[in-house]
């Protein structure tokens, strides 16, 4: 039986910085393989997990943004973690830790939406559909993550676990996640803002096209906040901590350089 929250540690247990890796929707933490391998990041002690409900793993909780929150921030704090880092979904996992206090430390979130507008119309409409009609648009979805994985700019042996953990995931539990993840960003609030009033350095990066984005108005206030860093990589980048895997080791060690 496979546990909510697998976990994947590299680097040496005694290690003076430790970082807490929270993978994307339908990812598992092996995802983070290629950045956890950066030369940048030796001597650094790195944890990954992979969310209930992801890549096969079972929904044995509550799934939904404030209570992974809250389980990640026990994790953190188990670990001695100084930094947190989430790509996506579990971008937005770590934009909770922050916001809730459940984290306090620097935070690189990767391709994160801070709004509905920010996420992908297709994606929305696949589990907003899948609420209404069944889990079969989820399942279709599912089916054709493999195909993406495919065309990532990735090492093969890389692509091919990308595709195994992609095939491990079961509809039912990821349209669970999906849709607390979807009704949080749809919340009325200025996440934007609370970022830049919460104070934590914070790491914000995003491709020029691929990865979702952020509107003009969340992009301003950001760019304005003395604690915010924003970062964009060139071209197009679907799967950030897959395809980009220096510049997210660059962004991991850029936050670890701030913790005291």
């Amino acid at each position: 039986m496979r546990e909510s929250w697998e976990l994947l540690t590299t680097g040496p247990p005694e290690a003076d910085r430790s970082v807490l890796l929270l993978p994307g929707g339908a990812n598992a933490a092996r995802s983070f393989n290629l950045v956890m391998a950066d030369p940048g990041l030796s001597g650094v002690r790195l944890v990954a997990t992979t969310l209930p409900g992801m890549a096969g793993t079972p929904v044995s909780e509550d799934v939904s943004i404030p209570a992974l929150s809250r389980r990640a921030g026990q994790l953190a704090k188990e670990h001695g973690c100084d930094v947190v880092v989430g790509f996506s979904h579990g971008a937005t996992v770590a934009l909770d830790m922050v916001l809730s206090g459940d984290f306090q430390g620097p935070v690189v979130l990767l391709g994160i939406s801070l709004t509905t507008e920010d996420e992908a119309a297709f994606f929305r409409g696949v589990v907003r559909g899948s609420q209404k009609v069944g889990i079969w648009p989820m399942a279709i979805l599912l089916r054709l993550m493999p195909l993406m994985a495919r065309t990532a700019k990735a090492p093969e042996l890389h692509k091919k676990e990308l595709i195994e953990d992609f095939k491990q995931n079961r509809a039912s539990d990821a349209l669970l996640a999906c849709v607390e993840y979807l009704d949080y960003i749809a919340e009325d609030r200025d996440f934007a803002a609370e970022l830049a009033a919460s104070g934590n350095p914070v790491w914000v990066v995003h491709a020029e096209k691929g990865d979702g984005g952020l509107t003009d108005a969340e992009r301003a206030t950001l760019h304005t906040a003395p604690n915010v860093t924003l970062v964009t990589i060139p071209g197009s980048v679907f799967l950030l901590p897959d395809e980009a895997p220096q510049e997210t080791a660059a962004a991991i060690a850029s936050a670890l350089s701030h913790v005291s």
